[in-house]
């Protein structure tokens, strides 16, 4: 007989008690919609912290509700997670999640009420689902037109607006129940390098960097519940290790200056910057050790959770890791559990249905059109989905269908292996049509520029979109969320 497969015991120097702190320490991800791995129930049992959901884990909105019901039954205490930022980006689609517009179009109409009243829809939406953590909204601001990850999921680039929306996010949340969490502490806007791929540097002087912390400070003052880590390096700030490992930045910085007692979230340490550089059971040790009262491991893989777990056990029995530190850390944690673990009881009240597609109809800016675009052939180009962000399946020809049935075109996710045969192929077909040219970050993928100026190219008169941040179209719409999509559909159309 083998022996079962899943956590090993404690180092008999550390108490059961100590064992429970820091497994409270540890959120995982898992497979599984009905069904979760014996190892994922030891965990739990032995206190889990939280676990966080992902697309792969959810099939429609009675499955997640049976899913946090069986993941609490376990363990009550259980903080049960999902990245719920809004626009392009959330897992609860197949759950009939609210559909509202990124946060960048929300900066940009800028009316703080509609803020609040789309991040109500969001809570409402988990808390039907016995989700009780969103780890939402971003409060980094969007410097460099280069900047890879953080884009059109900001309110913006002006602190000032990024912390009235934030307050709005916050308190809505909070008046749902549900634990909100302010990201990527102390700011990733200011790269050139998504740090899911690799260890990304923000090199500006401290005095710029600190207009970044406005917007976390004013999440502070508004009552967030976390915060969540940049795995970033900032020289400015410490030179030699990334935000989520560095004493300096989760300590001085954030505990000290902002003055924050509760929870502090690192990033996942399966991503590229921690994994490659320090591997992610090291990398949990050093958060925990830096400053961090959890760290996120989102892979499925629980092994991998199960070596960050003993890394910090045996950092733990030698000394390395100070006891002190688990225990506050812990603490926080379980704080946070009292106020947020257990879904309110009773029925969950209406939120506003139709606020998303408001919001997002308010957000489309651009010159005029000289006359409503009908029957057009549509050309949407937009990069493949991010690896570690859902995308819901949205284009822009189907909302363009919806309210012009006889429009036609194409959607184009990623580099196509003939531009030229496609262009051709394109122009073709379109030669009686007015076209529409959509493109989302041309200047991050050069494969967009290429198709889109070779088709204007041959036919000025067509009309330029922009779903991403603005790139001189005649329309934007800040973000490729279903309702952006929909609401310049509605613009081009007249409709």
């Amino acid at each position: 007989m083998h022996p079962p497969v899943g956590p090993a015991p404690a180092p008999s120097s550390v108490s059961s008690d100590l064992d429970e702190a820091v497994h409270r320490c540890l959120v995982a991800g898992f497979e599984g919609t009905t069904t979760f791995p014996d190892t994922l129930k030891r965990l739990i049992d032995r206190g889990l912290g939280g676990v966080i959901l992902f697309t792969r884990n959810v099939r429609d909105a009675e499955q997640v509700r049976e899913l946090t019901d069986a993941l609490r039954a376990i363990r009550p205490d259980l903080l049960v997670a999902i990245d719920n930022e809004g626009g392009g980006i959330g897992h609860l689609v197949a759950a009939g999640a609210p559909e509202v517009p990124g946060s960048y179009a929300l900066g940009v109409a800028d009316d703080p009420n509609l803020t609040a009243r789309c991040a109500d829809a969001l809570a409402g939406h988990l808390a039907t689902l016995g989700i009780t953590t969103s780890y939402a909204p971003v409060a980094d601001l969007q410097h460099r037109p280069d900047n890879p990850i953080v884009r059109t999921r900001s309110f913006g680039a002006e602190p000032g607006l990024a912390a009235r929306h934030l307050r709005a996010w916050i308190e809505a949340t909070e008046a749902r129940g549900i634990a909100s969490c302010a990201k990527h502490f102390p700011g990733h806007g200011g790269t050139e390098t998504d740090s899911h791929h690799d260890l990304a540097v923000d090199p500006r002087p401290y005095d710029q960097l600190s207009v970044d912390l406005e917007p976390f400070r004013a999440a502070v003052a508004a009552g967030v519940p976390m915060l969540m880590s940049a795995h970033v390096v900032y020289p400015a700030l410490d030179a030699n290790r990334p935000a989520t490992l560095s004493r300096r930045i989760l300590g001085d910085l954030l505990r000290l200056d902002l003055g924050f007692d509760g929870v502090l979230v690192s990033d996942a340490l399966e991503m590229k910057a921690i994994a490659a550089s320090y591997g992610e059971a090291a990398g949990a040790r050093i958060a925990l050790a830096a400053g961090a009262d959890q760290v996120i491991v989102a892979v499925p893989d629980l092994e991998v959770t199960l070596a960050c777990r003993d890394a910090v056990l045996d950092a733990l029995d030698s000394g390395r890791l100070a006891r002190e530190r688990v225990w506050e850390a812990a603490g926080r944690v379980r704080r946070l559990a009292e106020r947020y673990a257990t879904p309110a009881a009773g029925p969950v009240a209406a939120w506003d249905a139709g606020v998303g597609l408001e919001a997002a109809r308010r957000a489309v800016r651009g010159r005029s059109l000289p006359r409503p675009v009908r029957g057009a052939q549509v050309v949407d180009l937009f990069p493949p989905p991010h690896p570690a962000l859902n995308w819901g399946g949205e284009d822009l020809l189907t909302e363009l269908r919806s309210v012009d049935p006889t429009a036609a075109g194409t959607a184009v996710s990623g580099e196509p292996a003939d531009p030229a045969a496609l262009v051709d192929g394109i122009l073709r077909i379109a030669a009686n049509s007015p076209l529409v040219v959509a493109t989302c970050d041309a200047g991050l993928h050069p494969w967009q520029a290429t198709l889109r100026d070779a088709l204007l190219a041959r036919r000025p008169d067509a009309v330029r979109v922009d779903t991403g941040l603005p790139e001189d179209g005649d329309l934007c719409s800040f973000g490729r969320g279903r309702v952006n999509l929909r609401a310049v559909a509605e613009a081009l159309t007249g409709a």
